[in-house]
């Protein structure tokens, strides 16, 4: 592969490339899904090829092949270099990079059981039991279960001597329970939204989230949801738990910060960002309890990884600091604008696709209360369990989450069961409400990981972490 990206790499520049970088990757997948008792899919597919971006008088060239080998590469890297010279008279502004150290090295996801190494026949027999379990009477009418595995080897070289080879694995499964009675239907998932968990880690983490043990749990309340009261409206405390928080953070944390949205390349497919440059430093986001990190190094995180696709190092960058304004995920470009140095988030899901400005792991530090003290501590509130539904406007300000449940919260006391509970608000304020933020309890703060993060046209459907344990926030509105 080095001989490769050296004749990749000298092509592009003699060219006339002022920069280059390569990416080889060859990756495969595996999904499987049952449903009420059969086997719905198993699907399985491998992918190799590689990238070649190029910088040609401050214009970004980009062209790809799945024929590896040595043609190939010199084709390609010429294609780029004239489709960078295209780019080059249409421009509407120079690119630049900001600085980055050359690197060399090897990472790879620490995996205990390689999830492909696993017999297929065991996979399935572990979702079927899953599933069979939730199958609790007349009232479950669909039963789902499933999991997803993945693996990619990546070498990246560039132009400036760097030179890295990754071998990354995740996976993660899920199951759900739908019931339905009387013109009603109500959901329980385990154990978090969009099919369930997900890691950098091995088949070792599928085994750990046991779905068979909590099968029974999840459609008993999937079935009481059919005659629970509805949640009233008006303002209220809610506690949300910690994959709902999860979400919230991705939609109203994690996508706003993203650079080169703030500069208006997502304008046309996602919208635009609130936090402009000039709130850097100076913008109350969130009480001062709320400390947020992007943070690409937590071992076994799904937005975890050695380096990026830029070759830059994975890393930990603050982005709110006692509930301030404080940083951004950026590539090298868009760093360069701000006077700033990348913060490792340029990432793309294929070698025939452009990097982007990525999240990595958004996380809401953990705070110093157990989740035992916050419910105690709340005379009257809700907690807000998996969500159900979200929207959220091309700002990232005004949204609306509903979750599969909330219980009532009555004199420090977890009551009664409640169905279809939708909250909505407005970002700074709904962060600025924030008065407890658990995690001192075993087990309270964990990474989620999100396999669906959506971005870019073509879409880039990115996998990504946010690690939250459940939090407080007053004067919520219920809708």
């Amino acid at each position: 592969m080095r001989e490769l990206t050296r004749l990749a790499l000298e092509k592009a520049q003699l060219a006339g490339a002022s920069y280059a970088d390569i990416r080889i990757i060859k990756s495969k997948e595996e999904t499987i899904n049952v449903r009420r008792g059969n086997v719905q899919a198993v699907n399985s597919s491998e992918s190799h090829g590689f990238g070649i971006r190029v910088l040609y008088d401050g214009a970004w060239g980009f062209a790809s092949s799945a024929k590896v080998d040595a043609d190939s590469v010199l084709r390609i890297a010429e294609q780029a270099v004239q489709i960078a010279k295209a780019s080059a008279l249409v421009k509407r502004e120079e690119v630049e990079l900001s600085p980055a150290p050359s690197v060399q090295g090897y990472y790879a996801t620490k995996v205990k059981q390689d999830p492909f190494a696993v017999k297929l026949e065991d996979k399935i027999s572990l979702l079927l039991e899953a599933d069979r379990r939730l199958q609790l009477d007349d009232s479950i009418r669909v039963t789902t279960a499933g999991m997803k595995s993945f693996f990619e080897h990546k070498v990246f070289a560039n132009t400036e001597g760097s030179y890295v080879v990754q071998d990354l694995t995740h996976c993660g499964a899920g199951m759900s329970a739908v019931a339905a009675e009387h013109g009603q239907v109500e959901k329980r998932s385990y154990p978090g939204q969009f099919g369930g968990d997900y890691a950098a880690q091995g088949y070792e983490f599928i085994e750990e989230l046991d779905l068979p043990s909590q099968a029974e749990r999840v459609a008993q309340e999937a079935k009481a949801l059919l005659t629970a009261p509805s949640c009233p409206p008006g303002k209220q405390t809610i506690i949300l738990e910690g994959s709902q928080l999860a979400l919230q953070i991705h939609e109203s944390c994690g996508h706003p910060i993203e650079l080169d949205r703030v500069m208006g390349e997502e304008a046309g497919y996602a919208g635009t960002s609130f936090l402009t440059p000039e709130k850097l430093g100076k913008f109350q986001y969130g009480s001062n309890i709320v400390n947020i990190t992007a943070d690409a190094t937590i071992p076994g995180a799904l937005g975890t990884f050695g380096w990026d696709d830029e070759g830059v190092a994975a890393q930990r960058t603050p982005i709110v600091r006692d509930g301030v304004f404080v940083g951004y995920l950026s590539s090298r470009q868009h760093a360069h604008k701000l006077g700033l140095t990348s913060s490792g988030a340029m990432r793309a899901i294929s070698w025939n696709k452009i990097p982007l400005v990525r999240m990595t792991n958004v996380n809401l530090e953990p705070g110093d209360w157990t989740l035992e003290e916050i419910i105690k501590d709340t005379k009257a509130g809700l907690y807000l369990d998996l969500n159900k539904s979200f929207s959220i406007d091309d700002l990232r300000l005004n949204f609306q989450f509903g979750t599969e449940v909330a219980w009532e919260i009555k004199d420090g006391e977890i009551g009664r069961m409640l169905k279809n509970p939708v909250y909505t608000g407005i970002t700074p304020e709904f962060w600025q409400s924030c008065d407890a933020i658990s995690g001192k309890g075993k087990g309270e703060w964990k990474v989620w990981g999100i396999p669906n993060c959506g971005k870019g046209e073509p879409g880039q459907p990115c996998w990504v972490g946010h690690g939250a344990a459940p939090a407080r926030f007053r004067n919520v509105r219920m809708v």
